[in-house]
């Protein structure tokens, strides 16, 4: 999976801090995902969720809501009414960088924040809801609770603790979550609808579920999560559960179809997203290993069945090899290029073995064994001159994967 930060000015004008997971450059459908009160983009379950969705064709908006996370801004100072237009602005983003969001999902207090803006979303084919709350009023009473009365002119901030973490608000928020109906929107809303609750939720009771699905027209689905949690944390499986069920049921209604999940990227024991250069790798049972890149390149390594694998794909010295052999036809390609010489094509031979060292006459070592791979290169040219190929087979030796295997090299290993 790719995921490229970015960023746009918020409601208040402050920048909002988001992410774009994509696998492709043209996904098969934009989704935008709203995440839960007080939580973030990059909350392990909204990556889960965003990283199987991705593997499965969309694309995936997921950001920061004002003064939340990354994003600037004070959350005191927000409200729902500014986390809509938040939703709105990213909405307005995604049409106009890439295309409009046909899929729109929400998380908890996200949930409400999408039932409530949807309708407005003219692209918007399919709407779905993760233990989503049927009224404001659901996170107003919890504030309440621990704040009864906050007087003044709205301006004066009080501390609340929610999820375990601690938050300024003031009296605004209390006054503007309870001036919205959730459910009165919901019967307006005029799109395909997936409700999705866990019955044992205990931030958002199951009855927030059935107020929301009473209240839609048709089509509309219900989904059970099960044993799910509220902020889908207790089991990893969970939120890639969700997403292949999400994207099976979007598809009815979307353009695209999903893709099939055996060619989906692999699930990962590692909650963020690769970064610029980095390769996971991913084995399970056997040898196999499912290479991904940073820009969403999917390979397969193993071992021939001579030595118990099942021969699925190149061992990890072809790998080696191959990574020593591309590297150096690219450098002479550029090199050539640059130089205006009229070379037509490279071919690279490798191999690698071990040697005694005894027998290796160019060898710093003088006892054991010493890894030696063999390279032989074809120049293709008929215009070179031998001064030119000459140059050439030096300049293999400058390839940075070259040059990184012929010098000091530490591997680090941590904990994931």
């Amino acid at each position: 999976m790719k995921s490229q930060r970015v960023s746009f000015p918020g409601s208040l004008g402050h920048e909002l801090a988001a992410r774009l997971d994509t696998a492709t450059d043209r996904p098969a459908a934009w989704a935008l995902f709203a995440h839960c009160f007080t939580c973030s983009k990059d909350l392990k379950a909204v990556g889960r969720l965003s990283k199987a969705l991705v593997g499965r064709g969309f694309g995936v908006l997921r950001f920061d809501f004002t003064g939340l996370g990354e994003s600037g801004g004070d959350f005191g100072a927000t409200s729902f009414t500014s986390n809509l237009e938040d939703l709105r602005i990213a909405v307005d983003w995604l049409r106009r960088e890439h295309a409009a969001p046909s899929l729109l999902v929400g998380h908890s207090l996200g949930g409400a924040a999408i039932l409530s803006m949807a309708g407005e979303v003219e692209e918007c084919r399919a709407v779905a809801t993760l233990g989503a709350p049927s009224t404001t009023r659901h996170i107003l009473e919890t504030l309440r609770a621990q704040v009864p009365e906050i007087e003044g002119d709205g301006t004066q901030a009080v501390q609340v603790t929610l999820a375990g973490r601690s938050f300024q608000i003031q009296k605004q928020m209390l006054d503007d979550l309870e001036s919205h109906r959730v459910v009165d929107a919901v019967r307006r809303l005029g799109k395909p609808l997936l409700v999705c609750h866990s019955p044992r939720d205990e931030t958002v009771g199951i009855d927030h579920a059935k107020e929301i699905f009473l209240a839609a027209k048709h089509p509309k689905s219900f989904f059970s999560l099960g044993e799910a949690d509220h902020l889908l944390m207790k089991d990893p499986a969970d939120a890639r559960w969700v997403a292949d069920m999400l994207a099976s049921w979007a598809s009815r209604y979307l353009d695209a179809e999903p893709l099939d999940p055996s060619k989906a990227e692999p699930d990962s024991p590692f909650d963020q997203p690769l970064e610029a250069g980095e390769v996971q790798v991913v084995g399970r049972a056997g040898f196999v290993q499912d290479v991904t890149t940073a820009d969403g390149h999917r390979l397969r390594a193993d071992e021939p069945t001579s030595l118990g694998g099942t021969d699925t794909g190149p061992n990890p010295y072809d790998f080696l090899l191959t990574a020593l052999g591309t590297c150096t036809n690219m450098t002479l390609r550029m090199y050539a290029d640059r130089k205006g010489w009229p070379l037509e094509g490279v071919a690279s031979r490798l191999s690698h073995r071990r040697v005694h060292a005894r027998d290796c006459e160019d060898c710093e070592s003088e006892d054991g064994m010493v890894a030696e791979i063999r390279r032989v290169l074809a120049i293709e040219g008929d215009a070179l001159d031998d001064d030119q190929r000459q140059r050439l087979m030096e300049i293999a030796d400058r390839c940075p994967v070259h040059r990184t295997l012929t010098s000091e090299i530490k591997i680090r290993t941590e904990p994931g």
